[in-house]
């Protein structure tokens, strides 16, 4: 199936990054290879790129497209959290890293593992095919007082106690098994949400983060992240929700090995957001390794 690609903040990620001929960076967050081609073509003709990939499928599309770039990139299927110690394995440090924390259109539109309740798919939402716990398993086997805690520390959810009693209740009758399961529960004691957000978004973002440890991944990353940059590189990191940027504000401002470029989050424009929908809630930081 192919799924359409636009990196999103291309522009503003390449010009915070100072993209440079010959010069060495890290997609921390391949997808599928969108950044990592950019990255490739700025740095022409000699620059080199280093790009982690959790999902097998999502890499394998990425080398793909990257393929006429042959000689100028190694690819990893690994998390973003790793990459800071498999580079200092390596001896490496480079000029520019980007993570662009964002649902690739891939596993959203066609890897048919339940990231989007648009669709009626198994409730399974691992990033990485090799990990064994599922959103399905939090689902069915969470107490009402852990879902209660799950929703609201990682969904930011106002109705977590109404949508954790909707779904004990529920799985007494039968497990929850498919996203529209779920998706068809929540709607059935959530009204409609303003700007026609779909009643189960926060829920899906909860049980989404929980499954692949998302914002663990993210602390570790931004501890260790510094260490692989030459002083005068810099860190890019896009955003989608709040928990995601609150964190790495805070270790862009208080890391005294990071200035920060960026006072506030830069954003698409609406030009971005008008070819892009899925832009609009992006959100750009930007910082620069200081002299050690």
């Amino acid at each position: 199936m192919a799924v359409h690609h636009e990196p999103v903040l291309r522009k503003e990620v390449l010009e915070s990054l100072q993209v440079h001929p010959g010069g060495t960076y890290v997609d921390g967050t391949v997808g599928l290879g969108g950044h990592s081609e950019a990255l490739l073509e700025a740095s022409a003709p000699d620059g080199f790129l280093y790009g982690f990939e959790w999902d097998a499928a999502s890499l394998e599309r990425a080398r793909k497209r990257l393929a006429r770039y042959a000689g100028r990139f190694k690819l990893f299927r690994a998390n973003f959290a790793e990459a800071p110690s498999i580079l200092k394995r390596e001896g490496l440090q480079v000029d520019g890293i980007v993570l662009d924390l964002g649902l690739s259109s891939f596993l959203l539109e066609a890897s048919g593992r339940g990231f989007s309740f648009l669709k009626d798919e198994p409730l399974d939402m691992r990033m990485d095919e090799r990990a064994t716990l599922k959103a399905k398993d939090l689902v069915n086997r969470l107490s009402y007082t852990q879902l209660v805690e799950l929703l609201r520390a990682y969904g930011e959810e106002p109705a977590a106690e109404r949508i954790a009693r909707a779904i004990i209740e529920a799985r007494k009758k039968k497990p929850l098994e498919t996203t529209g399961e779920l998706a068809s529960l929540i709607e059935s004691v959530v009204r409609k949400r303003r700007r026609g957000r779909h009643p189960a978004t926060l829920t899906f973002q909860a049980l989404r983060i929980a499954v692949n440890r998302e914002l663990e991944n993210l602390e570790r990353f931004l501890s260790e992240a510094p260490e692989i940059l030459k002083p005068g590189g810099r860190i890019a990191i896009i955003s989608f929700h709040s928990l995601e940027d609150r964190l790495v504000k805070r270790a862009f401002r208080l890391d005294p090995r990071l200035e920060p470029i960026t006072k506030k989050a830069l954003k698409p424009s609406l030009e971005e957001i008008r070819r892009n929908p899925r832009a609009r809630s992006a959100r750009l930081r930007v910082a620069e390794r200081c002299e050690p």
